[in-house]
Protein backbone atom coordinates (compact mmCIF):
# COMPACT_ATOMS: atom_id res chain seq x y z
CA UNK A 1 0.00 0.00 0.00
CA UNK A 2 2.50 2.12 0.90
CA UNK A 3 4.13 1.75 -2.75
CA UNK A 4 1.22 2.96 -4.37
CA UNK A 5 0.71 5.57 -1.97
CA UNK A 6 4.06 6.87 -3.44
CA UNK A 7 3.42 6.17 -7.47
CA UNK A 8 0.45 7.60 -6.65
CA UNK A 9 1.10 11.11 -8.63
CA UNK A 10 2.91 9.14 -11.28
CA UNK A 11 -0.11 6.96 -12.02
CA UNK A 12 -2.43 10.24 -11.82
CA UNK A 13 -0.32 11.86 -14.43
CA UNK A 14 -1.14 8.72 -16.26
CA UNK A 15 -4.37 8.64 -16.72
CA UNK A 16 -4.65 12.62 -16.79
CA UNK A 17 -2.35 12.36 -19.89
CA UNK A 18 -4.14 9.58 -21.80
CA UNK A 19 -7.41 11.56 -21.32
CA UNK A 20 -6.67 15.17 -22.10
CA UNK A 21 -2.77 15.43 -22.76
CA UNK A 22 0.80 16.87 -21.31
CA UNK A 23 -0.40 20.05 -19.41
CA UNK A 24 -3.76 18.51 -17.72
CA UNK A 25 -1.49 16.13 -16.26
CA UNK A 26 1.41 18.26 -15.08
CA UNK A 27 -1.42 19.70 -13.22
CA UNK A 28 -2.40 16.89 -11.93
CA UNK A 29 0.91 15.48 -10.49
CA UNK A 30 1.46 18.32 -9.22
CA UNK A 31 -2.17 18.55 -7.17
CA UNK A 32 -1.50 15.01 -5.99
CA UNK A 33 2.32 15.46 -4.95
CA UNK A 34 0.90 18.67 -3.13
CA UNK A 35 -2.11 16.16 -1.81
CA UNK A 36 0.19 13.54 -1.25
CA UNK A 37 2.60 16.30 1.30
CA UNK A 38 -0.75 17.20 3.41
CA UNK A 39 -1.97 13.43 3.79
CA UNK A 40 1.17 12.49 5.77
CA UNK A 41 1.34 15.89 7.41
CA UNK A 42 -2.12 15.35 8.63
CA UNK A 43 -2.14 11.92 9.56
CA UNK A 44 1.61 11.71 10.72
CA UNK A 45 2.48 14.89 12.24
CA UNK A 46 5.35 15.51 10.10
CA UNK A 47 6.16 15.99 6.28
CA UNK A 48 8.22 13.46 4.39
CA UNK A 49 11.38 15.39 2.99
CA UNK A 50 11.26 12.79 0.07
CA UNK A 51 7.64 13.79 -0.90
CA UNK A 52 8.45 17.32 -0.50
CA UNK A 53 11.51 17.60 -2.78
CA UNK A 54 9.36 16.03 -5.34
CA UNK A 55 6.98 18.34 -4.97
CA UNK A 56 9.49 21.47 -5.27
CA UNK A 57 10.99 19.82 -8.42
CA UNK A 58 7.29 19.31 -9.96
CA UNK A 59 6.59 22.78 -9.21
CA UNK A 60 9.55 23.90 -10.75
CA UNK A 61 9.96 21.89 -13.92
CA UNK A 62 6.09 21.32 -14.13
CA UNK A 63 5.75 25.27 -13.59
CA UNK A 64 8.40 25.95 -16.44
CA UNK A 65 6.31 23.22 -19.06
CA UNK A 66 3.16 25.15 -18.44
CA UNK A 67 4.35 28.87 -18.50
CA UNK A 68 6.43 28.09 -21.70
CA UNK A 69 4.16 25.27 -22.99
CA UNK A 70 7.10 23.21 -23.17
CA UNK A 71 6.81 19.61 -22.53
CA UNK A 72 10.80 19.25 -22.29
CA UNK A 73 11.33 20.53 -18.81
CA UNK A 74 8.87 18.20 -17.32
CA UNK A 75 10.39 15.08 -19.04
CA UNK A 76 13.94 16.26 -17.05
CA UNK A 77 12.33 15.56 -13.65
CA UNK A 78 12.76 11.95 -13.33
CA UNK A 79 16.20 12.55 -14.14
CA UNK A 80 16.85 15.30 -11.78
CA UNK A 81 15.50 13.14 -9.15
CA UNK A 82 17.35 10.08 -9.93
CA UNK A 83 20.37 12.04 -9.93
CA UNK A 84 20.22 13.32 -6.49
CA UNK A 85 19.31 10.06 -5.09
CA UNK A 86 22.22 8.86 -6.84
CA UNK A 87 24.54 11.83 -4.93
CA UNK A 88 22.66 10.92 -1.77
CA UNK A 89 24.01 7.34 -2.12
CA UNK A 90 27.24 8.25 -2.50
CA UNK A 91 27.20 10.91 0.28
CA UNK A 92 25.82 8.08 2.46
CA UNK A 93 28.97 5.83 1.06
CA UNK A 94 31.64 7.94 2.87
CA UNK A 95 29.51 9.41 5.74
CA UNK A 96 29.33 7.15 8.78
CA UNK A 97 30.84 3.90 9.25
CA UNK A 98 28.60 1.75 6.77
CA UNK A 99 27.33 2.74 3.68
CA UNK A 100 23.41 3.78 3.40
CA UNK A 101 21.93 0.92 1.43
CA UNK A 102 23.42 -1.17 5.08
CA UNK A 103 21.90 1.46 7.27
CA UNK A 104 18.28 1.55 5.66
CA UNK A 105 18.71 -2.60 4.87
CA UNK A 106 20.75 -3.64 7.83
CA UNK A 107 18.04 -4.33 10.13
CA UNK A 108 16.19 -7.45 8.51
CA UNK A 109 19.75 -8.81 6.60
CA UNK A 110 23.21 -9.57 7.75
CA UNK A 111 25.61 -9.54 4.98
CA UNK A 112 29.52 -8.50 5.28
CA UNK A 113 30.11 -4.96 5.07
CA UNK A 114 32.69 -5.39 1.60
CA UNK A 115 28.88 -6.59 0.37
CA UNK A 116 26.60 -3.96 1.18
CA UNK A 117 29.62 -1.44 -0.19
CA UNK A 118 29.52 -2.89 -3.39
CA UNK A 119 25.48 -2.94 -2.82
CA UNK A 120 25.44 0.38 -2.20
CA UNK A 121 27.84 1.59 -5.39
CA UNK A 122 25.57 -0.44 -7.24
CA UNK A 123 22.03 1.81 -6.56
CA UNK A 124 24.28 4.93 -6.95
CA UNK A 125 25.28 3.51 -10.98
CA UNK A 126 21.32 2.44 -11.03
CA UNK A 127 20.26 5.90 -10.40
CA UNK A 128 22.60 7.10 -12.86
CA UNK A 129 21.75 5.11 -15.53
CA UNK A 130 17.91 5.64 -14.46
CA UNK A 131 18.31 9.23 -15.49
CA UNK A 132 20.64 8.91 -18.40
CA UNK A 133 17.95 6.54 -19.65
CA UNK A 134 14.94 8.80 -19.40
CA UNK A 135 16.97 11.51 -21.00
CA UNK A 136 17.93 8.50 -23.77
CA UNK A 137 14.12 7.85 -24.40
CA UNK A 138 13.34 11.61 -24.33
CA UNK A 139 15.90 12.93 -27.36
CA UNK A 140 17.08 9.40 -28.99
CA UNK A 141 14.84 6.86 -27.96
CA UNK A 142 11.32 8.21 -28.80
CA UNK A 143 12.40 10.87 -30.93
CA UNK A 144 9.94 13.12 -29.78
CA UNK A 145 12.66 15.93 -29.40
CA UNK A 146 13.34 15.87 -32.87
CA UNK A 147 9.59 15.56 -33.94
CA UNK A 148 8.73 18.34 -32.05
CA UNK A 149 11.55 20.83 -33.55
CA UNK A 150 10.76 19.59 -36.80
CA UNK A 151 6.60 20.92 -35.85
CA UNK A 152 7.95 23.98 -34.73
CA UNK A 153 9.95 24.44 -37.80
CA UNK A 154 7.05 23.40 -40.26
CA UNK A 155 4.39 25.59 -38.02
CA UNK A 156 6.34 28.40 -36.77
CA UNK A 157 4.47 27.64 -33.68
CA UNK A 158 7.29 27.24 -30.55
CA UNK A 159 4.28 26.59 -28.15
CA UNK A 160 1.55 23.56 -29.41
CA UNK A 161 -0.13 21.38 -26.96
CA UNK A 162 0.15 18.05 -28.98
CA UNK A 163 -3.30 16.25 -27.82
CA UNK A 164 -5.41 19.13 -30.20
CA UNK A 165 -3.32 18.27 -33.24
CA UNK A 166 -6.59 18.00 -35.34
CA UNK A 167 -7.92 20.83 -33.79
CA UNK A 168 -4.84 23.32 -34.75
CA UNK A 169 -3.14 21.77 -38.00
CA UNK A 170 -3.89 20.29 -41.26
CA UNK A 171 -1.85 18.23 -44.09
CA UNK A 172 1.99 17.84 -44.02
CA UNK A 173 1.70 19.87 -40.18
CA UNK A 174 -1.05 17.85 -39.27
CA UNK A 175 0.72 14.94 -39.66
CA UNK A 176 4.29 16.23 -38.19
CA UNK A 177 1.88 17.62 -35.14
CA UNK A 178 0.44 13.48 -34.50
CA UNK A 179 4.21 11.87 -34.62
CA UNK A 180 4.97 14.83 -31.93
CA UNK A 181 2.30 13.88 -29.82
CA UNK A 182 3.20 9.65 -30.48
CA UNK A 183 6.69 10.60 -29.43
CA UNK A 184 5.47 12.11 -26.59
CA UNK A 185 2.78 9.41 -25.29
CA UNK A 186 6.11 6.98 -25.96
CA UNK A 187 8.03 9.05 -23.30
CA UNK A 188 4.54 8.81 -20.81
CA UNK A 189 4.75 4.94 -21.27
CA UNK A 190 8.29 4.78 -20.31
CA UNK A 191 7.68 6.94 -17.28
CA UNK A 192 5.66 4.55 -15.69
CA UNK A 193 6.07 1.06 -17.04
CA UNK A 194 9.68 1.01 -18.57
CA UNK A 195 11.52 2.96 -15.60
CA UNK A 196 8.99 0.83 -12.85
CA UNK A 197 10.50 -2.39 -15.06
CA UNK A 198 13.71 -1.16 -14.80
CA UNK A 199 13.20 -0.62 -11.07
CA UNK A 200 12.04 -4.23 -10.56
CA UNK A 201 14.70 -6.00 -12.50
CA UNK A 202 17.41 -4.32 -10.49
CA UNK A 203 15.58 -5.28 -7.07
CA UNK A 204 15.34 -9.09 -7.77
CA UNK A 205 18.75 -8.56 -8.94
CA UNK A 206 20.10 -7.12 -5.15
CA UNK A 207 17.80 -10.30 -3.59
CA UNK A 208 19.60 -12.71 -5.69
CA UNK A 209 22.91 -11.30 -4.88
CA UNK A 210 21.94 -10.33 -1.56
CA UNK A 211 21.28 -14.22 -0.78
CA UNK A 212 24.59 -15.45 -1.99
CA UNK A 213 26.44 -13.42 1.21
CA UNK A 214 23.98 -13.83 3.86
CA UNK A 215 25.39 -14.96 6.56
CA UNK A 216 23.90 -18.74 7.26
CA UNK A 217 23.99 -18.73 11.04
CA UNK A 218 22.39 -14.94 11.01
CA UNK A 219 19.01 -13.92 12.66
CA UNK A 220 17.64 -11.82 9.60
CA UNK A 221 14.53 -11.19 11.78
CA UNK A 222 13.83 -7.57 11.84
CA UNK A 223 15.40 -6.17 14.60
CA UNK A 224 12.56 -4.06 17.25
CA UNK A 225 10.99 -0.90 15.72
CA UNK A 226 13.11 2.20 17.29
CA UNK A 227 10.92 4.62 19.62
CA UNK A 228 8.98 7.16 17.84
CA UNK A 229 9.56 5.39 13.86
CA UNK A 230 5.84 5.41 13.86
CA UNK A 231 5.18 1.47 14.28
CA UNK A 232 7.50 0.51 11.44
CA UNK A 233 10.82 -0.49 10.94
CA UNK A 234 13.10 1.62 9.11
CA UNK A 235 12.45 0.88 5.30
CA UNK A 236 11.37 2.35 2.13
CA UNK A 237 7.72 2.79 1.58
CA UNK A 238 7.20 5.61 -8.57
CA UNK A 239 9.75 11.04 -7.06
CA UNK A 240 14.18 13.46 -2.27
CA UNK A 241 16.67 13.33 0.65
CA UNK A 242 15.71 10.32 2.41
CA UNK A 243 13.66 10.69 5.99
CA UNK A 244 15.36 9.40 9.29
CA UNK A 245 14.28 7.96 11.78
CA UNK A 246 15.02 9.24 15.36
CA UNK A 247 18.23 6.81 15.34
CA UNK A 248 19.39 8.09 12.03
CA UNK A 249 18.40 5.54 10.20
CA UNK A 250 16.63 6.54 6.63
CA UNK A 251 13.06 5.49 6.65
CA UNK A 252 12.98 4.64 3.04
CA UNK A 253 14.05 2.02 0.99
CA UNK A 254 16.26 2.05 -2.12
CA UNK A 255 13.28 0.64 -4.58
CA UNK A 256 10.81 2.80 -3.14
CA UNK A 257 13.41 6.00 -3.85
CA UNK A 258 13.17 4.91 -7.20
CA UNK A 259 8.67 4.96 -7.18
CA UNK A 260 9.30 8.69 -5.76
CA UNK A 261 12.03 9.57 -8.84
CA UNK A 262 9.19 8.73 -11.50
Amino acid sequence: MKFLFDVFPVILFFVAYKLQGIYAATVVAIAASALQVAWVRWRQGRIERMHLVTLALLLLFGGMTLALRDPTFVMWKPSIVNWLFALVFLGGHFIGDKPLVQRIMGHAVTAPTRVWRRLNLAWVAFFVVSGLANLYVVYVGSGFYAAKEALIAASGEPAVDLAACAELFTGGVLGLCERAHAAEAAWVDFKLFGMMGMTLVFVLAQAFYLARHIHPDADTRPTAVPAGADGAAPGMAPNTVPDVTPDGTPDVTPAEAESRSR
